[in-house]
């Protein structure tokens, strides 16, 4: 496999990468669960309703990067779903549990393990940037409070400019941003199709982060310390 080591531009994904979506959001979701009292109201138990959630928010996501709905139709719909998931409809309940929702969870502080250090490490010799799916306000606020905004020279969050990874126009845009070409690029995250797949349709190198066992034979980590062997 082809070194990594020369290309001098490393572009990471932000949720589930960097920021650890899946513990700060679970936490948040858990707390609210209770407040709401939605055990009693749809009959279920907290892993059944945040499995439901995923699932749901998951595809939205999918429908909003191929711009089939709008950020305020995910907004407003997400836990609507969930809870007629489980035969409760309630859509001003669900509203409230959305703004509480997205009060809370971005100022979530758990970052993936080895996070700091191996950003630390990497800037020394590379210039480190963001690529997010996501919305300004949130996404801003998970890494202004991380503690992350310093390691990155550019942050280039997708509803900015009204592109979404894996449209190669937001790898395009990411190169005249950092001042390079496709050839110094390294694009590291852990969504194949938006971060692996739509990278290396740009022409980039990328490297799949995923904490499971998976078939990808490029390049691959498990944990963000294993980029110090890489870099």
């Amino acid at each position: 496999m082809k070194s990594l080591k020369n290309r001098q531009h490393l572009f990471f994904d932000l949720d589930d990468t960097l920021w650890d979506f899946e513990k700060n959001s679970s936490f948040v979701l858990s707390e609210l669960f209770l407040e709401f009292e939605l055990k009693k109201k749809i009959k279920t138990d907290f892993h059944n309703f945040y499995a439901a959630y995923k699932n749901i928010n998951q595809h939205l996501w999918t429908q909003y990067r191929k711009k089939q709905i709008d950020k305020e139709f995910l907004r407003s719909s997400r836990f609507h779903l969930a809870m007629k998931f489980f035969d409760h409809d309630d859509l001003d309940e669900s509203l409230l549990l959305n703004e509480q929702y997205l009060r809370r969870a971005p100022n979530g502080k758990v970052l993936k393990d080895g996070c700091l250090e191996t950003l630390e490490y990497l800037a020394k010799k590379h210039t480190l940037h963001i690529i997010t799916n996501g919305f300004k306000e949130i996404q801003h606020i998970k890494i202004d409070g991380c503690g992350l905004k310093d390691y990155f020279s550019n942050i280039i969050i997708s509803e900015e400019h009204l592109l979404t990874k894996p449209d190669e126009k937001i790898f395009r845009l990411a190169e005249t941003l950092a001042g390079t070409d496709k050839e110094a690029c390294v694009m590291i995250g852990d969504n194949f199709d938006c971060d692996v797949k739509g990278a290396n349709d740009a022409g980039w190198a990328s490297i799949y982060y995923s904490e499971i066992e998976h078939r990808y034979t490029g390049h691959s980590i498990e944990n963000l310390a294993e980029l110090r062997q890489i870099f």
